[in-house]
């Protein structure tokens, strides 16, 4: 196991790769006060921190104090704010989806919601087709959609994509998700083929949670953004099926689900269409509003208009208005904001010895839970052009308990930061290893993967678990995801040591690493010059 100094809680400026003055200086982490930081981020009084509740604006006003606190400058012009025009849309959720002569049952058996701006959302006898895993991908070869036309029609498609269902390495990426295996792909490929609708069929271990997860975070209020059309382009009916709904719908078409999953997984499957027709009528709420991005700068000595970011989302899945259920994400993600507080405490005070060269940006956004929200707002309209960001090291969830002689390395031959990672665990004692659950696409489900989009290199550091097999099963995006008194904390500790390394050799080095596999990511760095 990983042995910590002499100070559990300290790091040492030799280790963080700063200036010969502040050899003499050691900073130290405050137990206690991210203690603070979590227990009020995660108590009931905040309620979940949902956008757009007062939970949103007791969170972004404690995190700017915070920052404010610690002397960090306003990061959007003279605010620690960055407002986020966007939508809370709520459906219906006594609604019921007709398959052919199925009806099924919301939250149960399927979920189903929009984004589109809109009183009422209805698809009428839509007719169905299974279009196996709803995957474009010519740098694959791979074609679900190849001579068909699905408008107005409904596609019926699997979660994760043909190399997770084969094992083959040589297939997409093997194990490994791919963006083309996420939900928000498939939704998103689905609207530019016309569909009126789209329906994942669930799978425990393919998606990488559990159904309860896919009806927690679907059936109560979801945010988007707004375009000028009112979302008009969006899909209509972004759904689920359950696994058992699925068979039942199957069977209804004389076909055997676990055969076609296996054909769809093969390069040269033919779509294959459905009995009967698919209908679903549902009334939406929708309230335009702002929601806020936090935004918290220490400005660099040397290059400050070069910025490192560090960050972590504010935002979880608020209260359930129907039971009464408070979803506090005490380690999604109350612990990834403490660090980053802690994170800022500690690199200022460094700041104010040794001033970093580079400028950092501390940041906190919202509405990662229903779509990356705030990040990809922050992407498109930054407060810091991309192309002067360095890098974004983004914390999801903390290990809360012990120590651990490892870190997890999220993706593989993404991006040069893997380096900055492999060379700070050793100096630490520790070791590297590969993402266990890399068919959850982790890699693309938090808002590093926003900013990847318009070309910035990241970091996931998520622990979700490590110590604690129990809390993806039962606690993770459940009420049960609580604040206890009792973790030690010791893991982060280590891992926020950590990440200060990486975090200040970036200020200082000069560097700009880049992007290591061929991608759209990659072209648009090249676009920047970096890479």
């Amino acid at each position: 196991m990983f042995t910590f100094p002499s100070k559990p809680w300290a790091v040492l400026c030799l280790a963080l790769g700063v200036s010969a003055s502040a050899e003499a200086a050691e900073l130290t982490f405050d137990k206690q006060q991210i203690r603070t930081h979590i227990a009020t981020l995660a108590s009931d009084e905040y309620g979940g921190r949902g956008p757009l509740t007062r939970g949103e604006t007791l969170s972004i006003d404690y995190i700017a104090q915070e920052f404010a606190k610690l002397g960090l400058k306003p990061g959007n012009g003279d605010s620690y704010l960055q407002p986020v025009p966007l939508a809370q849309v709520t459906a219906d959720q006594g609604v019921t989806l007709k398959l052919g002569q199925l009806e099924l049952t919301n939250g149960s058996e399927f979920t189903a919601r929009t984004q589109r701006i809109t009183p009422r959302i209805e698809v009428k006898d839509s007719p169905m087709v299974f279009v196996g895993y709803g995957i474009n991908a010519p740098e694959y070869g791979w074609n679900d959609y190849a001579g068909l036309d699905v408008r107005g029609k409904t596609v019926v498609m699997l979660v994760n994509d043909p190399g997770f269902a084969t094992q083959d390495p040589t297939l997409f990426k093997g194990n490994a998700m791919t963006y083309y295996g996420r939900w928000t792909y498939k939704y998103e490929e689905a609207a530019r083929q016309g569909a009126a609708a789209a329906l994942i069929i669930h799978q425990t271990d393919a998606a990488g949670y559990a159904w309860g997860v896919v009806q927690n975070s679907n059936t109560g209020s979801k945010y988007t953004l707004v375009d000028a059309s009112n979302n008009a382009s969006e899909l209509p009916v972004m759904g689920w099926l359950h696994q058992d709904a699925a068979h039942k719908l199957f069977k209804q078409s004389r076909l055997d689900l676990a055969a076609l999953s296996q054909a769809a997984a093969q390069p040269g499957f033919k779509p294959v269409t459905l009995t009967g027709t698919a209908s679903i009528r549902f009334d939406n709420t929708a309230r335009m509003a702002e929601s806020h991005n936090v935004l918290g700068l220490l400005p660099g000595s040397e290059m400050p208009e070069e910025v490192v970011m560090i960050h972590a989302h504010w935002d979880h899945l608020g209260t359930n208005k129907s039971d009464g259920h408070i979803y506090n994400g005490a380690i999604d993600n109350a612990t990834g904001v403490a660090g980053v507080i802690e994170l800022a405490r500690v690199l200022s005070e460094q700041h104010r010895q040794a001033p970093f060269k580079r400028s950092i940006l501390f940041s906190s956004f919202t509405a990662e839970e229903t779509g990356l929200i705030g990040a990809s707002h922050f992407a498109t309209h930054p407060t810091v052009p991309a192309g002067q960001i360095v890098a974004f090291l983004n914390i999801d969830g903390m290990n809360v308990d012990n120590a651990l002689d490892y870190i997890l390395r999220y993706g593989d031959g993404v991006s040069e930061l893997e380096g900055y990672l492999e060379r700070a665990a050793r100096s630490q004692g520790r070791t590297v290893r590969p993402d266990p659950r890399p068919q959850a696409g982790l890699l693309y489900r938090s808002d590093h993967f926003a900013l990847a989009k318009v070309g910035v290199p990241g970091l996931l550091f998520m622990s979700l678990g490590d110590n604690d097999p129990d809390y993806i099963p039962h606690r993770y995006h459940k009420p049960a995801d609580d604040y206890h008194p009792d973790w030690s904390l010791e893991g982060m500790a280590q891992d926020l040591s950590l990440m200060a390394i990486i975090a200040a050799q970036l200020a200082n080095n000069g560097d700009w690493p880049k992007w290591l596999e061929a991608s759209e990511f990659r072209k648009r760095r090249a676009l920047d010059g970096r890479q």
